[in-house]
């Protein structure tokens, strides 16, 4: 049961232009195609920060900016902008819907305090929808929805909230009602007030007439009253006082209660339109200020003592210490460098040195800049609650926390998702040598999932990616941006390898040549682990068996076996190492000699514990016309694909399947040929699984063979 939440006291600078509580840090967030950007686009014409609406269809949305963004109409990149709607300051991030560009969405969420979840109200409840769902719970971000596209054939308001209740295992409260769907679809129910919402098509919507609900739809709205009633009094004390005494709450009290149990992420609001055909989107804008947090709502900001490592609680407010979290960073042809901050609590003027706790560096920022998409304008200072952008930062990576010198904290950092396919990249020059390594270091420290490494067999550049639409936009990025002439070669999937059972192993490393000669003895026990588990090394090494000064040389020689792979070059996962003994020499022993030790130890017990590779498979979900949905099974199933779940619906069947990633090359242009371009379908990394024993032996000789031409 949920209760009152106690007043919090703050403390406000005096040059603040909005009241803490006016803020709102919200992100868009949606399966690909939802309308997150038309949304984002009407929310900036309504409140006046763009004249035009820019359509994404022409290539003229002011949140897609860039080429890539516009050619393909989907979003590739999180962009940020502020606007106001009734006296408040909206910060609005519109994320990206296509899985690829997942870590877009995860690093948004990270920072913001609430956020709207669009629903095709065609589609319902898509792969991607429960994907940032997931995203949004792990970081304990409240949302309301949005069922878009209400216009649209086949639109059913009532399905998508099912889909909500059923598939995201929340509690959607209605607070509008569609009148009509499809192409009668003309309005709105306000369950709250009980009127009728109609939009003038004359100005765009701008103009909404209020009017009593008509005699044929108040039975639907009493329903949806009471719905309302029930679920809030299941979650809320107050409310519950109210039902059991039989007392129906005021429009205000239902109003706060709703609130309340949005905060605590116990109901979901949910509201309804057409953003391209402009209905709706105030109504929206109204529940963001009525039933999202404001910073003050987050109160405790939950940290760990940069030296002890203990956990340490700060408070919002423009007179605490500094602290903020570096979001993203973006190459700006102009300025250099942009970060973007999330400030947590505290004030920072320009000039102002700060700490980066994971560096031990002090920092100063050169300008402080308020992101309109890619447009800068420039501001003296930020408080607690903004997000804007500093310049002049130079060492400063995603995740990072900066903070004041007298009172550091170390916030939580942002994770991200390891790289899932790859494929090399050469300069076509000699002369765009440099220019690609500048390139893709730029590249790399924008974005978190990109990883660029060298072949140490065939000294190829090596760039790897969420999927193939991630790398062609980087390949594209390479040739347009930096104006690189390069080759790329066939995506590849990224294997991974694991041990299948428990070994020992006992090396030494011993070498003489003359004087001081090297030597190191380690003795290392490798233990399976859960799927997903990653890789712990433990050092038990007692009475001082090998000395404490060699334990990071250990621990550096093991991870570098990992990372390098032993049967096939591909990284170790899953495993749990522990140092139990060894030894070492007065005069031969080194730090040096302990890392290839503990190199070798691990490539020895590979050879008692079968190593074997692993293989990403992807969860599959095909949107097909039921006359079609027997080629679609039994194309998965060539694929070595695995059907899990069939939901058919007008004429259409879902089709969810587990099919591993090497067999997905070109499978959308394999569907639109198999279904005559009537399917769809999406894709997104489910789990690893291990490989076929044939064919991992073909991909043991293909790398065999590579290792020997190189």
């Amino acid at each position: 049961m949920l209760t009152r939440q106690i007043v919090k006291e703050f403390t406000e600078a005096a040059d603040r232009k909005v009241p803490m509580a006016h803020v709102r840090n919200i992100g868009i967030m949606a399966h690909i195609d939802a309308g997150k950007t038309t949304l984002s686009e009407r929310i900036l014409f309504y409140t006046g920060k763009t004249y035009k609406i820019g359509e994404v269809h022409d290539g003229a949305a002011t949140m897609d900016f860039m080429v890539q963004e516009q050619e393909r109409g989907i979003t590739i990149q999180s962009a940020a902008t502020c606007c106001m709607w009734d006296n408040h300051r909206i910060n609005l991030i519109d994320t990206p819907g296509h899985v690829d560009f997942t870590a877009e969405v995860e690093r948004s969420l990270r920072v913001l305090d609430g956020a709207v979840g669009v629903f095709c109200a065609v589609g319902g409840v898509q792969p991607q929808s429960e994907t940032v769902w997931r995203q949004a719970r792990k970081y304990n971000v409240p949302v309301i929805a949005f069922v878009n596209k209400m216009d649209r054939t086949g639109a059913d308001f009532d399905n998508v909230v099912e889909n909500i209740r059923d598939r995201l295992g929340t509690t959607p409260i209605p607070l509008v009602l569609p009148i009509g769907k499809e192409e009668t679809f003309s309005g709105l129910i306000d369950v709250l007030t009980g009127e009728k919402l109609t939009f003038d098509e004359k100005d765009r919507g701008i103009t909404i007439l209020r009017e009593p609900v008509p005699a044929e739809h108040q039975e639907r709205l009493k329903k949806a009253q009471q719905h309302m009633f029930e679920c809030l009094a299941e979650n809320d004390e107050d409310i519950m006082a109210k039902f059991l005494n039989e007392e129906k709450p005021s429009i205000e009290e239902f109003r706060a209660a709703i609130r309340r149990t949005t905060l605590a992420a116990a109901i979901v609001p949910v509201f309804c339109g057409t953003a391209f055909k402009n209905k709706g989107v105030q109504c929206l804008l109204d529940g963001v200020i009525a039933y999202l947090p404001s910073p003050v709502d987050i109160w405790e900001i939950k940290g760990m003592d940069v030296k002890t490592e203990e956990p340490l609680l700060r408070h919002v407010g423009d007179m605490e210490p500094f602290s903020a979290l570096a979001f993203k960073l973006v190459s700006d042809p102009y300025v250099g460098k942009l970060t973007y901050l999330r400030i947590y609590s505290g004030s920072a003027k320009r000039g102002l040195t700060i700490l980066n706790p994971r560096t031990g560096k002090r920092e100063r920022i050169g300008r402080l800049v308020r992101m309109h998409a890619n447009h800068r304008e420039d501001i003296e200072g930020v408080h607690s609650g903004d997000i804007a952008a500093a310049i002049g930062l130079s060492e400063v990576t995603t995740g990072d926390t900066l903070c004041d010198d007298e009172h550091p904290i170390l916030l939580e950092s942002v994770h991200f998702p390891d790289p899932v396919i790859s494929m090399f990249v050469e300069p076509e020059t000699v002369g765009d040598r440099d220019k690609l390594l500048y390139a893709l270091l730029q590249l790399a420290q924008e974005d978190p999932t990109f990883r660029v490494r060298t072949d140490n067999e065939t000294g190829q550049t090596i760039i790897a990616g969420m999927g193939e639409l991630h790398l062609d936009i980087i390949r594209d990025r390479l040739v347009r941006e930096f104006k690189v002439n390069c080759t790329v070669g066939a995506p590849e999937v990224a294997y991974r390898e694991t041990f299948t059972k428990a070994c020992d192993a006992n090396t030494k490393y011993v070498k003489q040549t003359g004087g001081h000669g090297q030597y190191a003895h380690v003795i290392i026990h490798v233990q399976p682990g859960e799927r997903g588990s990653g890789v712990t090394i433990t050092n038990k090494v007692v009475g001082g068996r090998i000395p404490k000064e060699y334990h990071k040389a250990i621990d550096a020689g093991l991870r570098d076996a990992i990372e390098k792979g032993i049967i096939a070059g591909y990284p170790v996962v899953d495993v749990a190492i522990e140092v139990v003994d060894g030894s070492y020499h007065d005069v031969d022993s080194s730090e040096m000699a302990f890392k290839i030790c503990a190199s070798m130890a691990l490539k020895d017990a590979s050879k008692k514990g079968r190593v074997i590779l692993l293989e990403p498979i992807m969860k599959v979900e095909v949107t097909t016309p039921d006359a079609h949905m027997g080629d679609v099974i039994g194309d998965i199933s060539s694929r070595r694909g695995r059907v899990a779940e069939l939901e058919s619906k007008s004429n259409l069947t879902r089709i969810l399947a587990h099919v591993p990633l090497s067999q997905l090359f070109g499978y959308v242009t394999a569907l639109r040929s198999l279904t005559r371009g009537r399917a769809s379908s999406t894709a997104e990394p489910a789990h690893f699984e291990p490989v076929p024993e044939s064919i991992g032996a073909e991909i043991l000789k293909k790398n065999e063979k590579k290792a020997s031409a190189a």
